[in-house]
């Protein structure tokens, strides 16, 4: 009987120690992240319900293998292509503030300069803005995604270590001889261009090409198109949404890359590539890569 007695005891224990050990792991710790505002973000528990109004925060909470929390996206965000079929809130400048809150999204991710957070928030929401404009930015955003999803930071440093190898390898396809080219890379007609200091421009510097916007002028800065003009390039970069009309600029047909009809002018999703700083990073850069090496290789 005794030893039935400490048998049956002993199982209780067990039982208690196992819903004890159950219970603490179950027991969520509280997240607590810093925004590019400098605002601090407090969830109470790993988010479950993710809203993203940037494409390239759309691609990193994919990448990082959490696709399955997005319950909502912005109008721009098409890759991976599950997230296609996710409910549209709007974009950065024109967020659909009801239809976000509709989502009961734990968290909501923006770009810093996304319009509509302060009333996101005022209603309750949670929101982490976030905007990466160089590679350390990408870097720096990367890790934050993954802290605000609860994921060890090792996550995140994995998928910039394959990222920074993809840049790596689109660098050595080029060769010597492609070096010291002069690239202007305009991402929209007004025009705007990716300075040196962007990431796209930190890209063209890691392939060997020269860009034509210095860093003082901003990674993003909106040119006088003279300016391109006296700066003479010898490739020009531009996605096929851009395009029109670049060519027929007042003195542009002076332009060494124009009249040598050195363009690259990159589909939509190929410029959609490039122009997200984001982990599809390396692809971009093979992009740019090839455009170097099919207008200036031997």
């Amino acid at each position: 009987m005794w030893r039935g007695d400490f048998q049956r005891e002993a199982k209780a224990l067990w039982v208690a120690l196992c819903v004890m050990t159950w219970a603490l792991v179950g027991q969520a710790q509280p997240i607590q992240v810093v925004d590019d505002r400098g605002r601090t973000v407090v969830l109470p528990s790993p988010p479950q319900r993710v809203v993203s109004i940037l494409p390239s925060l759309t691609e990193t909470v994919c990448e990082l293998q959490q696709c399955h929390r997005l319950v909502g996206v912005d109008r721009f965000s098409n890759w991976p292509a599950s997230v296609e079929s996710l409910p549209r809130v709007g974009g950065g400048i024109d967020p659909n503030i009801e239809a976000i809150v509709a989502l009961r999204p734990d968290v909501v991710l923006v770009a810093t300069s996304s319009r509509g957070t302060d009333r996101l928030e005022s209603l309750g929401v949670r929101v982490v803005a976030l905007e990466p404009k160089t590679h350390a930015d990408v870097q720096r955003v990367m890790n934050t995604v993954a802290a605000v999803l609860g994921l060890p930071s090792g996550e995140a440093q994995r998928l910039w270590k394959r990222i920074e190898a993809g840049v790596d390898a689109a660098a050595r396809s080029v060769p010597p001889t492609v070096r010291q080219t002069r690239v202007y890379f305009e991402v929209n007609r007004a025009p705007y261009a990716a300075g040196a200091a962007s990431f796209i421009g930190e890209t063209l510097t890691r392939l060997g090409a020269q860009n034509i916007i210095p860093p003082e002028l901003g990674p993003f800065p909106k040119l006088n198109p003279e300016f391109v003009v006296r700066a003479n390039p010898d490739v020009i970069m531009v996605g096929d949404r851009n395009f029109a009309g670049l060519t027929d600029r007042p003195g542009w047909s002076r332009i060494a890359a124009v009249q040598r009809q050195q363009l690259c002018v990159f589909s939509v999703d190929e410029a959609n590539v490039i122009v997200r700083p984001g982990p599809r990073m390396a692809e971009g850069a093979r992009l740019m890569a090839d455009c170097l090496n099919r207008h200036l290789a031997p």
